[in-house]
């Protein structure tokens, strides 16, 4: 039976009662009248109990619960990082947001956001299966330019930036997603690699650009090549 929206957010809200608030159960009284509309499917479909006035989950629930729980917060991740959304209307969009990303889409964005740990309001996010094979592999599919070591690249994933004149200034640069780039010092600034031009930055923009990883190398060149021409953006302070 497939889930209506109302009633997988009424799991969310059984989930996060249980495990961050530790109750084992609520008074049914405490639920909306729009949550208790959603009480009957969930019963029919054996995800919660109802004893003596109070609800909780079943062991079946729980999953399910968790699961809804994950998918707001990546949903929350991703309008913050990527779509830029950082005002009072985060946890509205993320509601509605949330409910697409189910048949694998998750892991997907999850993976994008280089498997994060907690939401923009510092609450976990609960791991997925993507998640613990990145942990076997040791390494993340998406970071933050900042975050690489010298030799390492990838491709630009998304920028993520408040700032107008950071965002020109890497556009005007052809950091654009899908462009290769490849960091070959990370001090005294971090100098990286796009096309045929070297730029360094600051901590501020290298903070900026996300990068989807692959296994690469820097290939630098000897002096008796033409030396590549290098050019220094430095952000305001």
């Amino acid at each position: 039976m497939e889930l209506k929206e109302k009633a997988e957010e009424v799991l969310e809200t059984l989930w996060i009662l249980s495990e961050e608030t530790r109750k084992t159960a609520i008074p049914l009284a405490d639920l909306t009248e729009a949550d208790k509309e959603s009480i009957e499917q969930l019963l029919t479909a054996g995800d919660i109990s109802l004893i003596d006035g109070e609800v909780k989950l079943t062991d079946q629930g729980r999953p399910l619960a968790r699961n809804v729980v994950r998918r707001h917060r990546l949903a929350e991740r991703l309008l913050t990082d990527v779509l830029g959304t950082g005002d009072s209307l985060i946890h509205e969009r993320a509601c509605k947001f949330e409910h697409i990303l189910d048949r694998g889409l998750d892991e997907s964005i999850c993976s994008l956001l280089g498997h994060p740990r907690v939401c923009p309001h510092g609450k976990p996010i609960p791991p997925g299966s993507c998640c613990l094979q990145q942990q076997k592999q040791g390494q993340r599919v998406v970071a933050a330019l900042s975050q690489l070591i010298p030799g390492q690249g990838g491709k630009v994933a998304y920028i993520h930036t408040t700032e107008p004149y950071q965002l020109q200034k890497l556009t005007a640069m052809g950091i654009l997603p899908g462009a290769p780039i490849n960091l070959i010092q990370s001090f005294p600034s971090y100098l990286f690699q796009a096309g045929q031009t070297q730029f360094a930055v600051d901590r501020e923009i290298a903070d900026a650009i996300y990068v989807r990883l692959v296994e690469t190398e820097i290939t630098v060149e000897s002096k008796e090549e033409k030396p590549r021409r290098r050019r220094w953006l430095m952000a305001k302070k």
